[in-house]
């Protein structure tokens, strides 16, 4: 296709996508079933996690978990007790387990004891400003701590150094078990960290469509990078977005660089019409 053919193909593949029928078979319906900052930070994390297998099967997993938080996992993570951790027991999605749970728990509690919403772990300046933290008002109304107006123009750090930063940051505690490591990716193993990508456009990217949040204001959905599962990196190369012949961090780079020539200011609304394509076998 040439530019101009190939742009309009994509942009009617967004508007086709990129609207409140496409939430009830994707995970992106998990953080839906809240309306706190914190829960949906929460349930958006694990579900993005999670997003591994069938859509209904990972759909199920986290309704699973999520009741046995009491359907509250802000209020669970940071005031559960010991009895409260034995719910999680023997939970286990593929090689997800209870392990990586009680760990994921564990580091929820510490973050949130020292900033009011899970974007400041994406910052890698997050000390910094830790200092300028409101904490929540005596009557209960949620502030949002000072830093983030100083934040909230150009990004002095790039999305590869908010992740390879999020994931020292969440291996920070001391005793974290090895195996959880493989959870969390990071562009510094190569990764093309589909999953925290598909969680940072959910939480970032903000449109008319209900689809995704947009309760973040550090990142921009331009400095995003494109999520690349199995449907998008096959529907990329056959439209020529792809050259690469690996798979990984480059190749998400490669991506969203080709799709920010049909719009530099959100790249990644493109990931509906990609996924969407593939999913449905439309190419």
């Amino acid at each position: 296709m040439q530019f101009l053919e190939l742009k309009n193909f994509l942009d009617s593949k967004v508007d086709q996508y990129n609207r409140p029928d496409f939430i009830a078979n994707d995970p992106v319906c998990i953080p839906h079933l809240f309306d706190k900052k914190q829960d949906i930070e929460i349930a958006g994390f694990f579900a993005a996690v999670l997003a591994w297998g069938q859509r209904k099967t990972i759909i199920n997993k986290c309704k699973e978990l999520l009741n046995r938080m009491d359907n509250a996992p802000y209020d669970f993570v940071v005031n559960h007790t010991d009895d409260d951790l034995k719910r999680l027991l023997n939970f286990k999605h593929r090689t997800f387990n209870d392990t990586d749970l009680l760990y994921f728990i564990s580091f929820f509690k510490q973050h949130y004891q020292h900033f009011y919403s899970l974007e400041q772990a994406f910052v890698p300046q997050q000390d910094t400003y830790l200092s300028e933290y409101l904490a929540v008002s005596s009557i209960g109304s949620e502030i949002e701590y000072a830093s983030e107006v100083c934040l909230s123009g150009t990004l002095t750090f790039t999305i590869e150094q908010a992740l390879n930063h999020f994931r020292a940051y969440f291996f920070s505690l001391e005793d974290f078990p090895h195996r959880t490591k493989k959870h969390i990716s990071s562009p510094k193993q190569k990764s093309t960290c589909k999953r925290l990508n598909m969680f940072l456009r959910w939480m970032v990217r903000a449109d008319d469509n209900g689809v995704d949040f947009g309760i973040w204001n550090t990142l921009k959905p331009k400095d995003l990078i494109c999520p690349c599962d199995v449907h998008v990196d096959r529907v990329g190369r056959l439209l020529g977005l792809i050259n690469r012949k690996q798979t990984d961090w480059l190749t998400a780079v490669e991506l969203t660089d080709n799709l920010k020539q049909f719009d530099p200011s959100d790249p990644v609304k493109y990931d509906f019409a990609l996924f969407g394509l593939g999913v449905e076998k439309i190419l």
